[in-house]
């Protein structure tokens, strides 16, 4: 997984990371309007750019506590030439990433239901969860954003 920037970001006092190719933007909150029958891992619909952007609760679907967070940021990806927003506790920083500084992601963990975790990310004392944006989502789950 060669990429030299990461965004990271906190969830439930965590740290992950994406890939900062993978990243379109970082909004501050907004209030999503919710959107009736739709997945439990998404908040709502937002209006971004004069298109609708639905809006993925990070903690919801990584099964953590939600911690709605004054501090709360959308980071806007692209998933297979559609936006996303991905909603966080807060975004961190932006860090430099050295391939000596990349673990891959132990069996135990890609066995479990996390095949979104691309590595672990070694930085001082840190460590920070690599996610891949594409595979947050399956097939099934991002064909029934299409309709929102």
């Amino acid at each position: 997984m060669p990429f030299e920037k990461a965004v990271v970001f906190k969830l439930n006092n965590e740290e992950f990371a994406i890939d900062i190719q993978q990243v379109e933007r970082i909004l501050g909150y907004i209030e999503p309007t919710k959107v009736p029958e739709s997945p439990y891992f998404i908040k709502g619909i937002i209006k971004y750019q004069n298109n609708i952007l639905p809006i993925m609760d990070l903690n919801a679907k990584f099964n953590k506590q939600n911690n709605d967070s004054i501090n709360s940021k959308i980071i806007v990806v692209k998933h297979n030439e559609k936006s996303i927003g991905l909603l966080v506790d807060d975004v961190q920083e932006v860090i430099d990433v050295k391939k000596d500084e990349i673990e891959s992601t132990p069996e135990v963990i890609s066995q479990y239901s996390n095949k979104y975790i691309n590595g672990i990310l070694k930085k001082e004392n840190r460590i920070i969860m690599i996610i891949d944006t594409e595979k947050i989502l399956t097939k099934e789950e991002f064909s029934s954003l299409s309709t929102l």
